[in-house]
């Protein structure tokens, strides 16, 4: 049996539940989880539907004769294939701690994605990444260069099909333009001292100024430098007795998980952009381990 992922936002009304289920139960498929939200601000529905189809029938079919179901509600929708596993472009400069989780993860599973690549303006990683028989793109970023290497990772991004970048410490500014073309599809981790800690050294600037709570936060890159909408935070709780150097440690731990836990929401089909916001279901009951979908 297939298992399908279907995913729903629309102007919020009655019926949508009703018609969705009546829908996949019309044609033999079962669900087996289901998330909705009906956001009262925004007068916004969202809904992610898991199932399997008893009777074969097949996404095409599913996409082909869901769309006079979706009509009358104005659904923005799209049906999935939990079983493929989405292409991501890994990007990193010299911080190399998320890299080596992903990487990690991957290897063992617990991220099911196809990595089709990593690029970097540096070549400090490019041993790590072809021993784990993944391309390597060497795209050097200097203040006369950047558009032409901007050019040439979307070259790279467009030939391998990637529907998802990662930026796991990446340290250059994306341009709007590029920013505009993969809205919804990039996604970064920067420390959650930002914008109160700016500049090269936030971990410094917050062991100055005795801070209690470090953290993390991974969010879609938009326009706005480190203001796009947010996908997943934590913190860490530090003391006076701690250096400057136990907070980097601490953080680069922080930083790892949080934009794992990111990923790990976006290729499950568990983000929904909301202006400038996002609505994040969790993942299935008893934690990732158990999440089959994808």
């Amino acid at each position: 049996m297939q298992q399908f992922v279907l995913t729903v936002s629309c102007p919020t009304t009655r019926g949508i539940v009703a018609a969705i289920s009546t829908y996949l139960a019309d044609r033999g498929c079962n669900i087996v989880d289901s998330a909705q939200y009906d956001d009262l601000e925004t007068g916004r529905f969202f809904m992610r539907v898991g199932f399997r189809s008893e009777e074969g029938v097949g996404l095409e079919a599913l996409r082909r004769d869901f769309a006079p179901i979706a009509a009358p509600f104005s659904m923005a929708h799209e049906f999935f294939d939990a079983s493929a596993r989405m292409k991501v472009l890994l990007m990193v400069s010299r911080f190399g701690h998320c890299l080596n989780d992903i990487l990690y993860r991957w290897r063992i599973g617990a991220l099911p994605i196809e990595i089709v690549g990593v690029v970097s303006n540096h070549l400090d990683y490019q041993k790590l990444v072809v021993n784990h028989d993944i391309p390597f793109h060497h795209v050097p970023v200097t203040r006369d260069n950047k558009p032409q290497a901007e050019a040439r990772i979307l070259e790279i991004a467009t030939s391998a099909g990637t529907e998802l970048i990662v930026l796991a410490r990446y340290m250059q500014v994306l341009s709007d333009a590029m920013c505009n073309k993969m809205s919804g599809r990039i996604i970064n981790i920067h420390h959650s001292f930002l914008p109160s800690f700016k500049g090269a050294n936030p971990y410094k600037q917050a062991y100055e100024r005795g801070v209690k709570l470090i953290g993390a936060t991974a969010h879609y890159v938009t326009a706005d430098l480190d203001e796009g909408p947010i996908i997943e935070q934590d913190v860490a709780r530090v003391t006076h007795a701690q250096s400057a150097a136990d907070y980097v440690t601490i953080g680069r731990d922080v930083e790892a998980q949080v934009l794992s836990r990111a990923i790990h929401a976006h290729i499950h089909h568990r983000t929904f952009l909301n202006g400038s916001s996002t609505v994040v279901f969790p993942a299935s009951p008893g934690g990732y381990a158990s999440e089959r979908m994808g």
